[in-house]
């Protein structure tokens, strides 16, 4: 987050004390902004209170200059709907991951101005759910998208703007269509991928899962994700989602044609190799097309692997190392599994790096591998 004054002016009233709203609450709260929270759930409210989010709102409380509504999808139209009734003043903004259905919601209340509402989406979150995961920080270099309908108020666009901005997010606009067909690609499919791909292993034989190595862990960790909230999610961006999921199951039926020849007639099968080289090759170019750190084109590393003894203190005692022989991580990973003596750190660094670090942590006892 920016060390500078925060541009958002309290009180903010946050609605919706879950993940995202909590972690609103964290980081306004530490930049001195004075936020209010509500939940429909006294317990979920009080929480996020505790952990230092906000005060709770209460009756006659001074109104809200800005308003956050960060509830599910399939609720949040109802809710802004409300804060501008309620807060004649306030901006209004949410968080929620679909934006089109319910700005299409807010147009059917006749009675709306709609000139202070403007929708937004920070692309953050975790796998866990719930104010207890939230963290000021999660905003931190992340896309904020900013939604702004053509009859919003500058006024109001400047105040989310100021939101993303004190709270570390890197602003993107997009109109409501245009961020549902995005997050469609980019967000709502994988989610739905991690799932089937991690169903998939519920009939598993015990051998199988003991072979579970990084790939299908990396593969299905967000697979662990709240259900409930996820499919108000899909749902909500529905038409977007099914898109793209129809083309990514056209390209499942070209594999499979692939793998049938080569099931059928051997590997060397005419097409075989070609379909199945084809995937892998397409794959390797839309990793490429992913920015890298701070949204920057995606740089190649190298990958330096650290044997680490599974031991208390060892990872920490390798970060501390590698920052004092003055090496940036730009990327990490760890593989390790169950009662192995040694875990394997895979360290991304920048190319020119990689020989020094290897000499370096050699020198200083740990056990470096070739990648």
């Amino acid at each position: 987050m920016t060390s500078e004054p925060a541009a958002t002016v309290g009180p903010v009233l946050i609605i919706g004390s879950g993940l995202l709203g909590a972690s609103i609450g964290l980081a306004l709260t530490a930049l001195g902004v004075s936020v209010r929270i509500r939940d429909a759930s006294p317990v979920a409210q009080a929480l996020a209170r505790d952990l230092g989010a906000g005060e709770l709102d209460a009756p006659g409380a001074e109104p809200p200059t800005l308003v956050v509504v960060a509830t599910p999808p399939d609720v949040t139209a109802g809710i802004v709907g409300s804060a501008l009734h309620t807060f004649p003043r306030a901006v209004v903004t949410d968080v929620a991951s679909v934006k089109g259905v319910i700005l299409e919601e807010l147009r059917d209340f006749a009675t709306l101005d709609l000139s202070r509402y403007v929708g937004s989406h920070p692309m953050a979150g975790r796998e866990k759910s719930g104010a207890s995961a939230a963290t000021g920080e999660l905003f931190a270099g992340r896309p904020w998208v900013i939604c702004a309908h053509e009859d919003a108020e500058p006024a109001a666009v400047l105040a989310v703007r100021n939101l993303a901005g004190d709270l570390g997010g890197a602003p993107a606009y997009l109109g409501a269509r245009e961020h549902d067909d995005a997050v469609a690609l980019v967000s709502h499919m994988p989610q739905l991928v991690a799932s089937l791909v991690a169903a998939r292993l519920l009939e598993a034989p015990e051998p199988a899962l003991g072979l579970a190595g990084q790939g299908v862990r990396d593969l299905t960790r967000i697979a662990a994700s709240d259900a409930k909230l996820w499919t108000a999610i899909i749902t909500g961006n529905a038409s977007s989602v099914r898109t793209v999921m129809r083309e990514l199951r056209d390209d499942l039926d070209g594999l499979l044609e692939a793998l049938d020849r080569a099931a059928e007639d051997g590997p060397l099968a005419v097409g075989a190799m070609h379909g199945i080289a084809g995937v892998i090759s397409a794959g390797n170019d839309g990793v490429g097309r992913i920015p890298g750190k701070h949204g920057g084109a995606r740089k190649r590393y190298t990958e330096v692997i650290v044997l680490v003894p599974d031991q208390p203190g060892e990872l920490g005692r390798l970060f501390g190392e590698v920052g004092e022989i003055g090496v940036n991580i730009e990327d990490f990973a760890m593989e390790h599994s169950p009662k192995q003596k040694v875990g394997m750190a895979i360290v991304s660094v920048v190319p020119a790096a990689a020989q020094q670090l290897e000499d370096a942590l050699t020198e200083r006892g740990w056990r470096v591998v070739s990648a």
